[in-house]
């Protein structure tokens, strides 16, 4: 990301970023857009110097707004929804529906019959009971990937593994579900079998869970004669949001992957299937961040010392569920960081905290600003109205501009839906 001080104070693409908070106000959403795409680009020319077909598809859960699908169009990338809302967003952009496919475990009917209507690429089926459903909804021919549990535990959060065997995700394959699943599908009237789809878990920062899974499922797939054209292995790349974490080496590890895939199909003497891929996190994760404005602050002599921001867990939930931690700058200003601190929300929760024990300037006061750096994934996305808080806006910038892609929620919007 291009974030640097210029003049002592913090700026991205050359833009002060306390001229961008007076405008938008806070708490605000900052992305490089830049960056945004060099994460695609990065993707894209990984997986063309493999030699495989392959797909990318943005897993749009990270981050949903019509102006970042119209980037994704851009740069040629997919996108993977998993809800109606999702899709009903993704079709206002300038994404191709048959560019679009249907995630997630507990489809509803009207939403099968809504991404049936749109024409969706195809569906990710996750249950014995989806495919009965698709099959008699479906007036036509529909394509489907059907997502199996590979019983891997990837090296992350509990609450973000998704491939392990104790999971809602996916058919067991150690379970019989999984070959099940396949035979259904061959079976259904309305249903084309496309490939499968497996997904071991969130913020993976190395390849060796996913190529023993590749493993694996080559080895099933071969086993019980199951002829795929996709193999869809989802996302899951790490981000660095502190010096602790790592980024996953995107050239690296995709190339790790499919020489695995290339591998495997060898050994088995299988045909080396389409490869797909469903970043999201690693998009947008690392090239957006939150500027807050600064309110109270409270010392507990011998015990703590608080800094309150204008937001919090209702556009910051991720450090209290995961209790994930986040690098702190800040913005006006550039000076030592020389004090123990904690950076707290100001809804009312205990557990609304933006970061404990972190060291920034002692001079911090009233009315600075704060940029809590790599909360571009899962924190406009995730937020709420919980204190009847407004939802921020999320501006993107470039070295040529800064442009509004989602307006600031307002009090009336906070009610429209009430009755009165």
């Amino acid at each position: 990301m291009t974030l640097q001080y210029t003049d002592h104070e913090l700026t991205m693409h050359g833009h002060k970023l306390t001229d961008i908070a007076r405008e938008y106000g806070t708490p605000l959403f900052v992305y490089d857009e830049t960056m945004i795409r060099k994460q695609c680009h990065r993707f894209q020319q990984a997986l063309k110097a493999s030699g495989l077909n392959y797909t990318i598809s943005y897993a749009s859960k990270a981050f949903s707004s019509v102006q970042l699908f119209n980037l994704m169009a851009e740069e040629h990338m997919g996108l993977d929804v998993v809800s109606e809302g999702e899709l009903y967003t993704a079709l206002q952009s300038n994404v191709a529906p048959d560019r679009i496919h249907f995630h997630g475990n507990n489809k509803t009917d009207s939403e099968i019959l809504y991404a049936i209507e749109s024409g969706v690429e195809y569906f990710v089926i996750d249950s014995l009971d989806e495919i009965a459903r698709i099959d008699r909804l479906a007036t036509r021919q529909v394509k489907a990937v059907l997502r199996i549990n590979p019983g891997v535990e990837a090296h992350t959060h509990e609450f973000i593994q998704t491939g392990q065997e104790d999971s809602k995700f996916g058919l067991s394959i150690k379970k019989g579900l999984a070959l099940e699943g396949v035979r259904r599908i061959e079976a259904a009237d309305h249903i084309d079998f496309m490939g499968v789809h497996f997904h071991i878990g969130s913020q993976i920062f190395e390849s060796t869970g996913t190529v023993e899974t590749v493993k694996l499922v080559i080895q099933w797939l071969n086993e019980n004669n199951i002829h795929i054209q996709v193999l869809n292995i989802g996302g899951g790349f790490s981000i660095k949001y502190t010096d602790d974490d790592v980024s996953y080496p995107i050239e690296e590890g995709i190339k790790t992957i499919t020489d695995a895939i290339k591998s495997a199909c060898q050994t088995h003497d299988y045909p080396v299937p389409e490869l797909s891929l469903e970043p999201g996190r690693s998009i947008v994760g690392e090239a957006g961040i939150t500027l807050y404005e600064v309110g109270t602050i409270k010392e507990i002599k011998d015990t703590n010392y608080y800094v309150s921001i204008d937001g919090g867990m209702s556009d910051h939930i991720r450090t209290a569920l995961y209790d994930a931690k986040y690098e702190v700058r800040l913005v006006n200003r550039e000076e030592p960081h020389d004090k123990m601190m904690t950076i707290a929300g100001k809804l009312c929760e205990s557990g609304d905290i933006i970061r404990r024990d972190i060291e920034l300037p002692a001079s911090i006061q009233r009315g600075d600003l704060l940029a809590v750096l790599s909360t571009g994934a899962y924190h406009y996305s995730m937020s709420s109205n919980y204190n009847q808080m407004l939802k921020p806006a999320v501006v993107f910038v470039t070295e040529e501009q800064v442009r509004p892609v989602i307006k600031r929620q307002t009090l009336a919007q906070l009610i429209q839906n009430d009755i009165i």
